[in-house]
């Protein structure tokens, strides 16, 4: 509201409703706008992208208030209603940005002709792929077709054979019979993955898109040309042929892969996930997502996975083994090793527990290369998170040397490890012989195999909770696939052992009863907020108190480290 609020407003008229819009609005987000569930029929136009005018689909009439050339006076009718001088012509939607006065018709029979028009010509080499097509059931075209189409073909001469199957890159395949040169991934790799190696060759229907010579479709964003294509030209290799989308269900998640938290949608089908795709947010990722973040879910499923609770190797449950790691905590000398890759909720309870075992608690950055786009620096999803919590007040070293000394001189009896793998981050293996460890994870590695308990935990697929972005956006993701039967969602383990150490009852478990004590333990939250009560788009925390930490995520799509400051300086004045 506070957005809209400085924003110049025009009125115009669609299809006999007055309407306000915002100044700059093109006629199609206009009438998305005004009309939700309906739009203007469009195959080029992309909201994120700039305007191409390729596919002429968005045709609409423009009008606009009729005035005397001389005198600059209102034209008026019979009714003394000002008349509406409407274009001989229809004009396309996507480059036509709301006037004053403007009058438009969406749903006139002159526009209903031209987009019949625009379909018949798209389809006359169009293959009948679609028994066969990926893009079958989320296909513009098919949908379009079934609207504006004949029914039938009047086209008797013999349609143009173009190449199939062509590999662009290493992930993405062209069918160019299919392709309606729409230009949307053109456009995509030039401006958003500043990558370009798309092109058009060739004239009128003998057009064919391809990679300049000696170049490939092989950039890290080159999967997001496969969710704009309105057809099915261009697809995923890997998805290629395996599940009609129909058949999949659609689960709200967060990429983990850095801390940009690119919001994303999982597709599942009985447990097993077939792809990740982007979801808009206009404050986070726009609509795109790295490739290397839809892949994530392979090395779950391929990783040497935990299934089962263990107490020095022997298989107990979930309630035993809790039992027997608080007893281990109650005796002292701890410390614990938590991760920027837990999530609010148990991050919350980790603090809780090294409160009530008096434990010395440290986390461990993880750096990468950054790209510039939506791959940051920081390669966790919840740092933030872990400083909202009061988890960390200070950023996370690179290492655990500090840990290492307290073992080494006996300062630590019990470590508590969540998710790191700390023989690759300073401890070794011998050291860790010299303490009792209790290791929550997802995969087996050196520190599960030498630990005294285990507990399995499940990924980020098979769990609610919550992460805070790198420009502190709280937001919140949803189980997708059940995971291993039996294993416990990671923070109900971390509370019930919490409770165990302070010897109070253990509540139902749910995540909105969790959220109840964490909305009363965390001042940046709201004392009513619920998980479930988290908008899609997220919430933005305080950052104030944060704002002299020395992050290392540089500027990206969506987050400048010097702008951010800046306006959080500027909110604390006003």
């Amino acid at each position: 509201m506070k957005v809209d609020s400085i924003v110049d407003y025009v009125t115009i008229n669609i299809d006999g409703q007055d309407v306000d819009v915002p100044k700059g609005t093109n006629i199609i987000e206009a009438v998305k706008r005004v009309r939700k569930g309906k739009e203007v029929p469009h195959y080029c136009y992309h909201p994120k992208l700039s305007i191409a005018g390729n596919c002429r689909m968005c045709m609409v009439e423009m009008g606009m208030p009729m005035r005397d050339r001389a005198t600059g006076e209102a034209i008026l009718d019979e009714d003394g209603v000002q008349k509406i001088g409407w274009m001989p012509k229809p004009t396309i939607g996507c480059a036509t940005n709301a006037a004053p006065g403007m009058h438009i018709r969406t749903s006139s029979d002159m526009v209903k002709e031209s987009r019949n028009g625009v379909t018949e010509f798209l389809l006359i080499n169009h293959p009948l792929d679609c028994p066969i097509c990926d893009q079958a059931g989320e296909c513009r075209l098919q949908e379009f077709s079934a609207e504006h189409g004949r029914g039938y073909s009047r086209f008797i001469e013999d349609k143009n054979v173009k190449p199939k199957r062509t590999k662009l890159g290493p992930r993405v395949t062209l069918d160019d019979e299919r392709c309606i040169l729409c230009s949307r991934c053109i456009r995509f790799s030039k401006e958003i993955a500043d990558d370009d190696v798309l092109g058009f060759v060739d004239r009128g229907t003998y057009s064919t898109l391809t990679c300049y010579p000696g170049k490939e479709l092989a950039n890290n964003y080159s999967l997001n040309t496969v969710d704009i294509c309105p057809v099915g030209a261009l697809t995923s290799t890997d998805f290629r042929f395996k599940m009609r989308v129909w058949f999949l269900k659609r689960t709200q998640s967060i990429c983990t892969e850095s801390s940009v938290g690119a919001n994303t949608e999982i597709w599942s089908r009985e447990g097993k996930i077939y792809r990740i795709t982007p979801r808009r947010n206009d404050a986070v990722n726009d609509t795109w997502m790295t490739d290397s973040g839809r892949a994530l879910f392979k090395a779950v499923e391929e990783g040497d996975r935990l299934t089962h609770y263990t107490i020095d190797g022997v298989h107990k449950t979930s309630a035993e083994t809790v039992v027997a790691a608080a007893e281990l905590l109650k005796a002292g000398k701890v410390a614990i090793v938590g991760s920027a890759q837990s999530s609010v909720e148990e991050q919350f309870y980790c603090k809780a527990i090294a409160e009530r075992s008096d434990a010395s608690v440290a986390l461990v950055s993880h750096i990468g290369e950054a790209d510039g786009i939506l791959l940051s620096e920081d390669r966790t999803p919840n740092l933030r998170g872990a400083l909202v919590n009061g988890l960390i007040n200070t950023l996370p070293s690179q290492d655990l040397s500090e840990v290492a000394k307290q073992i080494e001189s006996g300062a630590v009896d019990t470590l508590l490890v969540i998710h790191e793998d700390v023989t690759m981050l300073g401890i070794s293996a011998e050291l860790l012989k010299k303490v009792k460890v209790i290791y929550i994870g997802l995969l087996a590695n050196d520190v599960s195999e030498g630990a005294a308990i285990v507990i399995p935990s499940l990924s980020v697929f098979e769990k609610d909770g919550s992460f805070v972005n790198q420009s502190f956006r709280l937001q919140r993701f949803k189980a997708a696939i059940p995971g291993p039967r039996g294993v416990v969602s990671d923070f109900m383990v971390l509370e019930h052992i919490a409770e165990a150490l302070a010897d109070e009852k253990i509540p139902s478990g749910s995540i909105d009863a969790a959220w109840e004590f964490i909305a009363q333990g965390v001042s940046q939250f709201a004392d009513d907020l619920r998980w479930t009560r988290i908008p899609e788009e997220g919430i933005e925390l305080d950052p104030s108190e944060f704002l002299d930490l020395a992050f290392v995520e540089t500027k990206n799509l969506k987050y400048d480290p010097v702008a951010f400051k800046e306006a959080q300086a500027a909110t604390a004045e006003a």
